[in-house]
Parts: C-alpha cells; sequence; structure tokens
C-alpha cells in the first residue's frame, strides 16, 4: 500500500511539473511568434513609409525649377504642406518642406560673392505612422539646383531666433509663418535649429508677417496685431523688405504650475459651557447642574463633601494655538474649587508642561499657551468642588476655553492673477500677456498648469467680499521656468480702506515679528508681523491729505520711518530693513 501510494504521488508530480514546462515553452513561442509578427508588420510599415517618400521625391524631381514650392510656403507652388495617405491599409502622414537654401560655398549671407543667396531648394518629406509602439516616421532630403546660372529670387531673408530665459538658444521649435496680405497667401511652419534659428529665404516683400513660435511642454511667443484694444502692440507683426534681412527673437521656456491656496487668517475663538444642563459634561461625580450652575450634589438637603465636573472633548478643528481657561465661580466661605486641565484620554496635563496643573487652580484665567498643539490637539477641562459645610456648595457659573484656529480654507474665493509680461499698450493701458479671473474652488485650492514664467500679482476684486490681509510668500510671486510654486492667500472681510505692509531684509527674505506701528491723529496701533512678515490694518480712515505715519523696527535692523504714507482704498506697502 506504501508503495502505490508513493508511485501515485511522484506521478502527480511528474504531470504538474512537465505541464509547468510545456507551459513555460508555449508561452516562449507565443511571445516570439508576437514579436515576429510585430516585426513583420513594422516592416511592412516602414516600407510602405519610404515607398511614399521616395514618390513624392521623385515627382517632385519631376517638377519645373520654378514650379517647386508648397501650398502656403516660401517658395510657393502646389505641393501640400501636409497630407494623409492610405497605402495597404495604414494611414500616412507625409509632410513636404520646402525652402531656399544658401550655399557656403560661395559665400554666406552677405559674404556671398555674387550676392545670391537663394542659391538652391532643398526638399523635406516626413512620412509618419502610428505603430503599436508609438509614431514612427521616417525622413528624405533632397536637393535641387536651378538649371543654368542661378538666379536671384525677389524677396528678402526672414530670421527668426528663439532663446529660453537664460537668453540660451532653443531647439526645434515650430515656427509658424502666417501672410494673408500676399499674393499667393503664406502659411507654412518651419523649425529652429541647434542655434535656435529659423531662416527664411526669398520672403515676399510686404507687411503683416504674423509669427508663432511653439514648443511641446514650453510656453508660447507671438507677434500681435493692433486693434482698439492694443492699439500698440509688443511686438507687432513683421515686415520683410526687398534684398534686406528681417531678424526678430522670441524667448520661450519651460511651463510651470502655481497653486493658489485660500484662507481665513487665524482668529481667535472659543469653548464655553454656561451650565444650561450637562450636556457639556463628560464626568459627573458627586456634582450636578443645577440653577444655571456646576454644584454638589444635593441629597436630602444636605451638600456632598467633594465632588468632580470633567468637560466633553475640547478639539477644535484647524487649531492653531491655545490661549487660555477662565471661569467664573462662587466659593462661600469653607467651599473651596481647584480647577485642572485634561488630556484628550482624561489624563492630568503634566506640570512640565503646565506648571501647577496637579495641585490645581484657584485664580483665573490661566494661560494655556505653553501647550503644543501637535501634543495636545484636544483637551478636557474639570473641576474639584469642596465643601466642609453641609448647607454651603462652591458653585460654578460658567467656564470657557479660547484657543486661535487657522488657517481655515476659504472655497470657491475669487482672485485675479496678472503677470508682468505685456504685449502692447492701449486706451486702458498696458495690455497684459496674462491677466485671468480665478476661483480657488470648492478646497480653497487651485492648480494653474502651463503657466508662464513671469512674475505675477494676485489680488481680489472688491466684488468678492475680501481684502488679502496676508500672502506667503509676500506679492507679488514669481515663477521660473520648469517649477512649482505655492501662494497661500489670506483673506478678511473687505474695508474701505485697508494697509497691508510686508517687511523684508536687503536680501529679500521676510522678518516675522517686526513691530509696524501706524499713527495719524488719533489713531495709534502697533501689528506684529506674521510668521509671512506681514501686518494688516484694515477698516482705517482714508489719508484726506492728513498722511500717516509708519514705523517699522526689529531686533538687529535700522529703524524704518515714514511720515507720509497715503492710504485711500486697498494699499500695500513693502518696506526694507537693512542690517
Amino acid at each position: 500500500m506504501h508503495s502505490l501510494s508513493r508511485e501515485r504521488g511522484a506521478t502527480l508530480l511528474d504531470a504538474v511539473v512537465g505541464t509547468g514546462l510545456m507551459l513555460v515553452v508555449f508561452v516562449g513561442i507565443v511571445g516570439a511568434f508576437r514579436l515576429t509578427v510585430q516585426a513583420v508588420g513594422n516592416n511592412s510599415a516602414r516600407a510602405g513609409a519610404i515607398a511614399l517618400a521616395n514618390e513624392r521625391l521623385e515627382y517632385i524631381r519631376s517638377l519645373p525649377y520654378d514650379s517647386i514650392g508648397t501650398v502656403g510656403g516660401i517658395p510657393a507652388g502646389a505641393l501640400a504642406q501636409e497630407e494623409n495617405v492610405v497605402l495597404n491599409n495604414i494611414t500616412y502622414t507625409r509632410r513636404t518642406f520646402v525652402g531656399y537654401e544658401d550655399d557656403p560655398g560661395d559665400g554666406v549671407g552677405a559674404a556671398d560673392s555674387n550676392n545670391i543667396v537663394t542659391d538652391y531648394k532643398a526638399v523635406k518629406t516626413d512620412v509618419s505612422w502610428l505603430s503599436r509602439q508609438g509614431t514612427r516616421t521616417i525622413t528624405m532630403v533632397a536637393r535641387l539646383s536651378p538649371p543654368g546660372v542661378e538666379t536671384a529670387v525677389p524677396g528678402g531673408t526672414l530670421v527668426i531666433e528663439v532663446t529660453d530665459a537664460a537668453a540660451a538658444p532653443v531647439s526645434n521649435v515650430a515656427v509658424r509663418i502666417v501672410n494673408e496680405s500676399t499674393n499667393p497667401q503664406i502659411d507654412m511652419t518651419t523649425f529652429t535649429d541647434a542655434n535656435g534659428l529659423a531662416t527664411v529665404l526669398g520672403a515676399p516683400p510686404g507687411a503683416n508677417y504674423e509669427i508663432t513660435v511653439t514648443k511641446s511642454g514650453y510656453s508660447t511667443a507671438q507677434t500681435y496685431d493692433a486693434d482698439v484694444v492694443n492699439t500698440n502692440p509688443i511686438p507687432a507683426h513683421l515686415a520683410v523688405a526687398l534684398n534686406q534681412t528681417t531678424l526678430s527673437t522670441f524667448q520661450i521656456d519651460l511651463l510651470s504650475s502655481l497653486t493658489v491656496q485660500t484662507f481665513e487668517p487665524v482668529e481667535e475663538s472659543e469653548w464655553d459651557d454656561v451650565f444650561i444642563n450637562a450636556s457639556q459634561l463628560s464626568q459627573v461625580n458627586g456634582v450636578e447642574v443645577f440653577g444655571g450652575s456646576l454644584v454638589l450634589t444635593n441629597v436630602e438637603g444636605a451638600f456632598g463633601e467633594e465632588g468632580t465636573g470633567v468637560s466633553v472633548s475640547i478639539a477644535p478643528q484647524y487649531l492653531f494655538g491655545w490661549n487660555e481657561f477662565a471661569w467664573d465661580d462662587s466659593r462661600p466661605a469653607g467651599t473651596d474649587i481647584r480647577y485642572h486641565v485634561y488630556t484628550d484620554a482624561g489624563v492630568l496635563v503634566p506640570d512640565s508642561a503646565l506648571a501647577g496643573n496637579s495641585a490645581g487652580f484657584s485664580t483665573s484665567p490661566v494661560s494655556l499657551a505653553g501647550l503644543a498643539t501637535t501634543t495636545y490637539p484636544a483637551l478636557r477641562v474639570g473641576a474639584l468642588l469642596q465643601s466642609s459645610d453641609p448647607e454651603k456648595t462652591p458653585s460654578v457659573n460658567s467656564w470657557r476655553v479660547t484657543y486661535d484656529v487657522g488657517p481655515t480654507p476659504l472655497p470657491n474665493a475669487t482672485f485675479t492673477m496678472r503677470g508682468a509680461k505685456t504685449v502692447g499698450s492701449g486706451p486702458g493701458g498696458p495690455v497684459y500677456k496674462y491677466d485671468v479671473n480665478h476661483s480657488s474652488g470648492g478646497n480653497g485650492s487651485i492648480t494653474i498648469g502651463a503657466v508662464e514664467y513671469d512674475t505675477y500679482t494676485l489680488s481680489v476684486p472688491v466684488s468678492s467680499g475680501y481684502d488679502i490681509s496676508s500672502s506667503c510668500a509676500p506679492q507679488p510671486t514669481v515663477v521660473v521656468p520648469n517649477s512649482s510654486v505655492t501662494s497661500q492667500l489670506f483673506l478678511s472681510p473687505h474695508t474701505a480702506n485697508s494697509l497691508l505692509v510686508d517687511v523684508r531684509a536687503a536680501g529679500g527674505a521676510v522678518i516675522p515679528g517686526a513691530s509696524v506701528r501706524l499713527q495719524r491723529q488719533s489713531y495709534d496701533t502697533t501689528i506684529a508681523t506674521d510668521s509671512c512678515g506681514q501686518s494688516f490694518f484694515s477698516g482705517i480712515a482714508a489719508s484726506a491729505g492728513t498722511p500717516y505715519t509708519i514705523t517699522v523696527t526689529a531686533p538687529g535692523y535700522q529703524n524704518y520711518t515714514n511720515t507720509e504714507l497715503e492710504v485711500t482704498g486697498t494699499v500695500r506697502l513693502s518696506v526694507i530693513l537693512n542690517n
């Protein structure tokens, strides 16, 4: 019996191993077959692309030299710049570019020995198709010389230079050139070389050359038309003169993102209990709520000797800092009350964090400012009531805990984002390249993508009902290429006149805790700068010919004073303190 069992077990094991080996071999064969099919398909598609490119070049070679050009291109002709062709059930995109070239053999540009820079035509044909691995492209190039002696082409030279924010050349940038006033009209796209240059020879003389430069992942630059809003566009559309070179430089760079978060500022709030009932108590032992107070329990006309009451958990959302614990009580002769502060778990906060807590407090208020919110995100307060006279009881009439909460996310806040770059000017003043209204959305945060490198100022319209009372970092916000920037706006209710002051060192770093004093007639208020280095004065009177005096001081820095500060409406002031 045992021998038979072993033989059966070995047979089953052999079957499992054999099946596994067969599966491995089968998977390998299937994988190899799939690779073979893909390779055959790719080779077939590539052969079709090569055939289409050759077909186009052979057709172009059969044309008269003067007829070689593209529709909307320079030189102009009947060839399509882009077309879709179906071959063997594969859809190809065939693009054709024709341009004049200046042969260095007889000198380039102004150094050309015969002053003819349009020496021959260069033809480039791209054929692309979509495969399983993505888009594939093959390219063929040909040079076609004029029959006989080269002749001058009546036109000018258009040179487009594209650089990045650091003035370094950007290659492979698409340069679209449009001119609807020429005959035939021009609508062509060329690309910058390794030096960031796109040169078009033989451009027909005329004005209104519209230029747009683009590259995936980069900002866009272009020329602009004059209109009723932008009467003085910069840069305006280009002009090409006969036998002259028109050079124009455009700057683009990698795009960035800007996240804007909107908050209500830190404000003081409180939890309190006036003992209408016992709903705000989590523990009662020998005490009860009676007549609007917390008192010792009365049993058959006699008060107990001792009792304890502990509040429910005090756990503010967006807690910024604890302030104080205060109360109102009554302690007749022969009675006493000792107050304690507990953790959320009901454990006494140690004396190392709150001195005197174990013995209990009898003098209101008690400062809680030293309690770290990370260690104590929630508290409970309690009272120990004692009496040596059965006819008397101490009473806690009310108690409260104050704290600061915030910043609290402010949803759906409207703000305007304006860049410093301009594209001209008009009757309304400068015309900005970026000037867009946004909303912070339901969670008080919005990420704006595809942001061009620039210096942006965020503001809120009066209609929003808010003023910016602080911002981290202070406005304006600098966005460099290929970066992700976060800007936090703290919004307070709008008032007719307000002043936002940011205080910085000479190197640009903000100075928290600086003293900012604002004076005018009977008004004299000092506000320390917050963690973002800013102080906000709201609801103040307009200057009305009597300016304010502002004094800013900070340890280790020279004082700043301005006795002629005018405040009318919403005013921002940046103060630099020198060491």
